[in-house]
C-alpha cells in the first residue's frame, strides 16, 4: 500500500487539468462554463483514487475544492451503470453546508440525467418524503433529519454504491456517532467510503476504522494550520470596548464583505443589533433561527444586501460565499479546529483575505492553547487600545511578576491611570453582560467609587511588595 500511495502521489503531483484526470467528458464543459480549469492539490490528488473505487480519507485545508474532489469521481462511476434508486449518499453536520454541497453536485449531476436531493430540518417533510420514496439517485442530508425519514420508512439505501462523509471530523465530534452507526447499519457493507475534512484528529480518526476498508489517505498542508492566503492578526482589547473597536475596523474602506464569529446566539443578536443602530447592514445567523431565515441572511449576505453577518459557528463549516474579505473572531474559538474552520471562510479559491481575532484578559489561555496547537505566535496588532495579555505559562516567574506589576497603580501613586481593581471589576461586568454593553459597564464602574478602586489596588499592591521582599502577606479582599 505505501508504495502504491507514493508512485500515485508522484504522478497526481503533475496534473495541471481536468481533462487529465478522466472524469466524465460532460463534466468538462460545466467546469469550464464556471472556468475552472486547474483542479487544486486535493482535487488533483483525490480524484483518480476514487474513480478506481478506493475507500478515502481526505485532509485539506477549507476552501480547496473538497465538494468536487468526492463529486466529480462518484459521479462519473454512477454514470457508468444504469442502475434506479439512491445510489449516493453524502452526509454533512449542518442545514447550510448540506444546501451548498447539494447546489454543486446538482449542476453536474443533471448533465447525467440524475436527480438530486437535500435533506435536513428545520423545514416540512412532505416534499423530502416525495424525493426520497421515489428513490432519488443522490441524497445529501444532515444525519437527524435523515434519521426522521429511515423511521418512516422513505428512504431504500439497497442499491446504494458511495457514501461520503463531509466535514467528517465535526459530523462525529458534534456527537453524530450513534447516528452515522444507525445509517451504517442500513447502508449495504459493499460499497466505497470517502471522508472528506479540514482537520481529522487521531481519536476522530480511529473511529473511522471500522467504516472503511483499506482507506487511501490523502493529505494536503500541515494538520490544523490555516491556509495560507489568510493573513491572521490579533487585537488584545478591554472587553467592553470590542463593540467599538470592531465598528472601527469593519468602517475601514479595505472591508468589503465581513463574517463575524460568536460563541452564543444571545451575544449574537445582540451585536447585530448593536452594529445595525451603529448604521452596518447586518443581519445575524444561529441554531435558533428558523431555516427560512437562515436562508435569508445567507442569501442576502451572498447578493451584498448585507455587509456583515454575525453567526455563531453554525456559519463556520461549509458557508461559501465569495469574496468574503475579512473574518473577525468577536470572541476566541473554543479550539483550534473550529479557529481553523472560521478563518477558512475568508481567503478562498486562491484569493487572500484578513481573519482577525479580538482578545480581552479573560480570553488569553484560549487564545495561547490555540497558538500552541498552531506552533507558531498570532501577530499582535499595534492600536491606541492596546493591553497586555499577561500569564504566558512558558514565561518565567519574575517576568511575569514584572508584567503584572504595570497594570495597577503604586499604593501612594492617587488617581490617573487604569487601576487594577477596577479593570477587573471591569472584566467581571463583562463576563455577565456579554462584552460590548460599554456605556452600562462603565457606570457599573464608576459607581462603585474611587475609594473601591483605590482599596482594591492597595490590597493588591501590598500582595506584590510582599512577594518581591521573600514573605508574602495573607491575600485580603480588595473588592
Amino acid at each position: 500500500m505505501r508504495l502504491f500511495l507514493k508512485s500515485r502521489r508522484h504522478h497526481r503531483e503533475t496534473i495541471v487539468s481536468f481533462d487529465e484526470l478522466n472524469i466524465d467528458p460532460r463534466f468538462l464543459k460545466i467546469l469550464k462554463g464556471q472556468q475552472i480549469t486547474t483542479p487544486t492539490p486535493v482535487q488533483a490528488q483525490a480524484i483518480p483514487v476514487a474513480l478506481e473505487g478506493c475507500d478515502v480519507v481526505a485532509i485539506a485545508q477549507t476552501g480547496t475544492g473538497k465538494t468536487l474532489a468526492f463529486g466529480l469521481p462518484a459521479l462519473t462511476r454512477l454514470a457508468q451503470r444504469d442502475v434506479k434508486g439512491t445510489r449516493m449518499l453524502v452526509l454533512a453536520p449542518t442545514r447550510e453546508l448540506a444546501q451548498q454541497v447539494n447546489a454543486v453536485l446538482e449542476t453536474h449531476a443533471r448533465a447525467l440525467n440524475m436527480r438530486t436531493a437535500c435533506v435536513y430540518g428545520g423545514v416540512g417533510m412532505e416534499r423530502q418524503t416525495h424525493a426520497l420514496r421515489n428513490g432519488t439517485a443522490i441524497i445529501v442530508a444532515t444525519p437527524g433529519r435523515l434519521i426522521d425519514h429511515m423511521q418512516r420508512g422513505n428512504v431504500n439505501f439497497r442499491n446504494l454504491e458511495v457514501l461520503v462523509l463531509d466535514e467528517a471530523d465535526r459530523m462525529l465530534d458534534m456527537g453524530f456517532m450513534p447516528s452515522i452507526e444507525r445509517i451504517l447499519q442500513a447502508v449495504p457493507k459493499e460499497r466505497q467510503t470517502m471522508m472528506f475534512s479540514a482537520t481529522f484528529p487521531k481519536e476522530i480518526a480511529d473511529l473511522t476504522k471500522n467504516m472503511q476498508r483499506n482507506a487511501v489517505r490523502i493529505q494536503v498542508g500541515q494538520m490544523s494550520s490555516p491556509a495560507k492566503d489568510v493573513k491572521q492578526g490579533v487585537y488584545t482589547v478591554h472587553g467592553d470596548r470590542k463593540l467599538g473597536l470592531l465598528a472601527t475596523i469593519l468602517r475601514e474602506p479595505a472591508v468589503t464583505c465581513a463574517l463575524v464569529f460568536l460563541r452564543t446566539k444571545h451575544r449574537t443578536d445582540r451585536i447585530a443589533k448593536a452594529l445595525h443602530s451603529e448604521g452596518f447592514k447586518a443581519q445575524a445567523i444561529h441554531g435558533g433561527r428558523t431555516q427560512r431565515q437562515r436562508q435569508q441572511a445567507i442569501d442576502g449576505f451572498r447578493d451584498g444586501r448585507y455587509k456583515v453577518l454575525v453567526a455563531t459557528d453554525v456559519a463556520a463549516r461549509g458557508l461559501d460565499v465569495h469574496g468574503i474579505s475579512h473574518v473577525v473572531n468577536y470572541d476566541v474559538p473554543n479550539t483550534t479546529d473550529d479557529y481553523i474552520h472560521r478563518i477558512g471562510r475568508t481567503g478562498r479559491a486562491n484569493m487572500s483575505g484578513i481573519a482577525l481575532t479580538l482578545v480581552c484578559p479573560e480570553e488569553g489561555s484560549a487564545l495561547r492553547s490555540i497558538e500552541r496547537e498552531l506552533g507558531n505566535a498570532i501577530p499582535r496588532e499595534d492600536w491606541e487600545g492596546a493591553i497586555h495579555i499577561g500569564g504566558h505559562s512558558d514565561r518565567p516567574q519574575d517576568d511575569r511578576w514584572s508584567q503584572r506589576k504595570r497594570t495597577f497603580t503604586p499604593r501612594n501613586g492617587g488617581g490617573g491611570g487604569r487601576g487594577y481593581g477596577r479593570d477587573n471589576a471591569r472584566s467581571a461586568s463583562n463576563g455577565r453582560s456579554g462584552g460590548y454593553e460599554g456605556a452600562r459597564s462603565e457606570s457599573r464602574d464608576n459607581s462603585r467609587g474611587a475609594g473601591t478602586a483605590t482599596a482594591s489596588r492597595d490590597a493588591r499592591g501590598g500582595s506584590r511588595e510582599g512577594a518581591r521582599s521573600g514573605s508574602r502577606p495573607p491575600r485580603r479582599n480588595g473588592r
